[in-house]
């Protein structure tokens, strides 16, 4: 009985005890609560507070640089920039009335063309034929045709909006590039083959006349360098005959050129001409005529 009751007295004492604690506890952790609530919220001014500071700091700083700024911008003198005038966009040159005229684009093609439709081109009964794939495109023009054909389609492409239009249209969705100028030339050739007949001969003509320039140019430079060789030899003649003993060496002699070129068979020939000169030519009187005169004079010396 004792024993209960001490035991009895002992839980109760327990109770009470983990009473008390749990009371000091509760008590300390809202002391502890409370104190880190207010060391947070004092942290959390002075944060606060500091960020202010800083952020005025920073508006003053920039404040001050702004400033500056502004008067050095004040001071320094503000350079003139020049207008940059507009870049002139790259336009053809549209083609002269002469021109136009040349490759058969007259008012009557005009007029023609304007009673075109798509279906004059897409109807026309011309069958495709296989592509070059070798015929290069320049100008958006092929190359397949000859060089009347070429600047016409050039120039009608640009003079003329149907057949551009036409083109746009029709080319690469219903017919060829080739077909297109096929047809488009087959149309027109009534209005163009005049104009292509002319400026072929013309070049035909044009061809001739470098042909004989060229020719006679050549025979004038043939002619000039006859007339200087002729020149040259008549200054050699004139430089040898000024030399008389030269004269009387080819008077005897002959023009026979260079003694040791010429054959040893020559001699005889050469025997022949001194004995018809020994015979007509008297040089031999004349030099006894010479001797004799010598002979009086050195006589007369003496006396």
């Amino acid at each position: 009985m004792d024993l209960w009751e001490r035991a009895r007295a002992f839980a109760g004492e327990a109770a009470k005890r983990s009473q008390e604690l749990s009371a000091e506890a509760a008590k300390r952790s809202s002391a502890l609560v409370s104190e880190t609530a207010k060391k947070s919220k004092e942290i959390f001014s002075e944060t606060a507070t500091k960020s202010r500071e800083i952020a005025a700091e920073a508006t003053k700083q920039a404040d001050l640089l702004a400033g500056q700024i502004k008067r050095l911008s004040t001071d320094l003198p503000v350079p003139s920039i020049p207008a940059i005038p507009p870049i002139p966009t790259a336009v053809a040159p549209e083609p002269d009335a002469a021109e136009l005229e040349r490759y058969g684009i007259t008012e009557d093609l005009r007029e023609f063309v304007k009673g075109m439709t798509i279906s004059t081109f897409r109807d026309f009964p011309l069958q495709d034929e296989p592509e070059m794939s070798d015929v290069p495109t320049v100008s958006n023009v092929r190359q397949d045709l000859n060089e009347w054909q070429a600047r016409h389609a050039t120039l009608v492409l640009s003079a003329v909006k149907e057949i551009s239009k036409f083109r746009y249209e029709l080319c690469p969705r219903y017919m060829k590039e080739r077909k297109f100028w096929r047809v488009y030339f087959l149309l027109v050739n009534n209005y163009t083959s005049l104009y292509e007949n002319k400026y072929f001969e013309e070049l035909k003509v044009k061809a001739e006349e470098e042909k004989m320039d060229a020719k006679k140019e050549v025979t004038e430079t043939s002619q000039a360098t006859t007339a200087e060789h002729k020149d040259m030899k008549v200054q050699s003649k004139t430089s040898t005959s000024t030399n008389p003993e030269h004269d009387l060496d080819v008077f005897l002699l002959g023009d026979l050129g260079s003694d040791d070129e010429g054959p040893d068979g020559d001699d005889d020939g050469l025997d022949d001409d001194f004995d018809k000169i020994d015979g007509t030519s008297g040089l031999e009187s004349d030099d006894d005529d010479d001797k004799e005169k010598a002979a009086g004079k050195a006589e007369s010396a003496k006396e």
